[in-house]
């Protein structure tokens, strides 16, 4: 949490909004441009604070130069969570309102905001009230976030906001909906702890009332994790859209764009990559997709199989945002449970996939497989064959009856380009879910958006996944479809040449440091069309213990990243993304993507990231320099 805020009293309107006036006109491009962040720049544990207590300087010495916008710290290190301007945004909103910085937070979504409050408020068990003027929006569906969801409210309609003052005060937390279109104004009368609103373009701003006496600070960390997992932050673009109105005009400025045509292009892309016949659903991103798609399955598990448990086999390693996500959603739901399938190392996805659901046949319960193929970080693929006749097998409960068939949900972001569920292909006999995280090969890096489609045995779950994602409103943005259709096209052929970079990075390193161990693609599976442009690189170490050889190991990942990042600042990224349109990313998943899972199932190796566009040359000349010093 923020200390040092200015005081509200040296706050002048005029001051505020010239400045920030400035800072528009003079911010560094990446403020609007990347998806991802530096890793070397950035401290998670004072995400957006470490930005803000720097910008707040430079605002009291009415600074805006580009060189010191520039050299501030990383805000957060994805923009999925939070960026820059989205930190100027809730930053300039909360003065503006006499509030700390952290009482504002902006969302993408104008319904997360809502079901944020309702998930804490069912852990502690303390009432909801949601109080609206005019008609409810029509994306709030309260019978399915009921009956689905699991959370408890009342819904209370009212003139305006001041008839909510009359009458006894509600003993719980009161959340009001505004849908005035209005940037930066909030009513927080002492009846009200939480007022959100509704931007029919850019998304939601929430105010989080923390000047009465019923400590809803203490609400603000788990709402800001809500949109770390469930949603995204505002955009860049329309944080900038809301900026300006803040500062200029009381009119929303949005670009004309060509919804429909972006929206065809896009669906036609994704029709002709995956081979799949299904209705699509693109989202604002990877997460929000997979939470759609759990939601959906929940939902049409309510329906058909209403008392059965609901059991989601998770890989307890894959990447944290998936693994925190699906416990999370089982936190609220009693007939929701995690269960592990380990799938990477010493472990087979396949025979994990063969105990696990005889376990699951054995409770009569619903089966949903998350898992990554690829695996993360270990970039392995498993018998697709012996998968396909695990996940097909015919079970039977303790009574005899025929088990539920599962469902798989297929995250393939480090291959989308791989036909899984086509006609005849290996999963089109076995209920399959495709999914991808748009913000790596999709757009090259370029916006968050994600997509999924289902096979034909799964089609009919689509409708559900859909009615989900706009429940949560969810939907990629108009601009995140605009780039999609502008970098979909390309693809398979991005995929392919940063795949031959790949290749000849990972031979020559082979060659260069045999002892290293190196986990990517076989030659063989290469063929079969699993052509990642990601491998993992487990360096040689050295030490009398387990414990000395993990320090050194570690110590070793830091100096060739750094050793990278330093020598070739303008391609080679500490960064956690992939897929990318140039340059070469590093990371650590075990600190960056893996940040939630136990700490026994991380993985401490580096994981490198290759683009079509690259000096790989150069990259194998430094790799050298970085062998001989070892």
């Amino acid at each position: 949490m923020i200390q040092n805020d200015l005081k509200p009293e040296i706050i002048e309107k005029g001051n505020l909004l010239e400045y920030i006036t400035e800072v528009l006109e003079n911010m560094p491009s990446d403020w609007l441009k990347l998806t991802t962040h530096r890793l070397d720049i950035y401290n998670e544990e004072l995400a957006k604070t470490e930005f803000l207590e720097q910008f707040e300087i430079l605002f009291a010495t009415h600074n805006a130069e580009k060189s010191a916008l520039t050299e501030l710290p990383t805000a957060y290190d994805y923009i999925r969570l939070g960026h820059p301007l989205s930190s100027v945004l809730e930053w300039a909103i909360a003065k503006l309102n006499n509030l700390k910085s952290e009482s504002v937070i902006s969302f993408s979504s104008r319904t997360t905001p809502i079901l944020a409050i309702l998930r804490k408020n069912l852990l502690q068990n303390k009432a909801t009230q949601i109080v609206y003027s005019g008609e409810l929006p029509a994306f709030f569906d309260a019978q399915i976030i009921r009956n689905v969801y699991g959370y408890k409210f009342e819904l209370k309609k009212v003139e305006k906001i001041e008839d909510n003052e009359k009458g006894e005060k509600f003993k719980g937390s009161t959340v009001y909906i505004s849908q005035k279109n209005e940037i930066g104004k909030a009513n927080l009368s002492a009846n009200i702890d939480f007022f959100i609103n509704l931007h029919n373009d850019l998304g939601s701003i929430l105010f989080v009332n923390t000047t009465n006496e019923r400590n809803n600070e203490s609400y603000i960390s788990e709402i800001q994790h809500v949109r770390r997992r469930e949603t995204i932050a505002m955009t860049p673009a329309n944080c900038f859209s809301a900026l300006q109105t803040l500062t200029e005009n009381p009119t929303f400025k949005i670009l004309k764009r060509e919804v429909e045509k972006n929206k065809t292009s896009v669906l036609a892309s994704i029709k002709k990559v995956t081979h799949s016949d299904s209705k699509a659903v693109v989202g604002s991103s990877g997460l929000s997709v997979q939470y759609a798609i759990m939601m959906g399955l929940i939902q049409d598990a309510v329906e058909k199989h209403k008392g059965k448990a609901i059991k989601f086999l998770v890989p307890p390693n894959c990447y944290g945002g998936t693994n925190d996500q699906a416990r999370r959603v089982a936190a609220c739901l009693e007939n929701v449970e995690i269960m592990d399938l380990p799938v990477d190392g010493d472990n087979d996805m396949v025979q994990s996939t063969e105990k696990v659901l005889a376990k699951v046949a054995q409770l009569d319960a619903i089966p949903y497989i998350i898992a990554e193929i690829p695996t993360n970080p270990r970039v392995e693929v498993p018998n697709l064959v012996e998968l396909e006749k695990a996940l097909s097998k015919k079970r039977q409960t303790p009574n005899g009856q025929a088990a539920i068939e599962p469902v798989f949900i297929l995250d393939q972001t480090f291959c989308p380009n791989v036909n899984f569920l086509g006609q005849n292909e290996i999963l089109s006999t076995v209920k399959t879910i495709s999914y991808v995280s748009g913000s790596k090969f999709p757009s090259g890096g370029k916006v968050t958006a994600g997509y999924c489609v289902a096979n034909e045995k799964a089609a009919y779950l689509m409708e559900k996944i859909e009615k989900n994602i706009i429940l949560c409103d969810n939907e990629a943005t108009h601009l995140q479809m605009e780039i999609l259709a502008a970098q979909l096209p390309s693809m398979n052929q991005r995929i392919e040449d940063a795949y031959k970079n790949t290749r000849k990075f990972v031979n020559f390193i082979k060659e260069v440091l045999p002892t290293a161990k190196i986990n990517f693609v076989s030659e063989e599976l290469a063929k079969e069309g699993f052509t990642p442009s990601v491998f993992s690189l487990d360096l040689p170490t050295k030490g009398n213990t387990a414990e000395e050889k993990e320090l050194y190991k570690r110590k070793l990942n830091d100096k060739l990243i750094t050793m990278m990042i330093t020598q070739i600042p303008n391609e080679s990224k500490y960064c956690v993304s992939y897929g990318q349109l140039k340059g070469c990313y590093w990371t650590i998943p075990a600190t960056s993507t893996q940040g939630t899972t136990k700490e026994s199932d991380k993985d401490y190796i580096a994981r490198v990231s290759l683009s079509a566009d690259m000096d790989l040359e150069k990259h194998k000349e430094v790799f050298l320099e970085f062998v001989e010093q070892i």
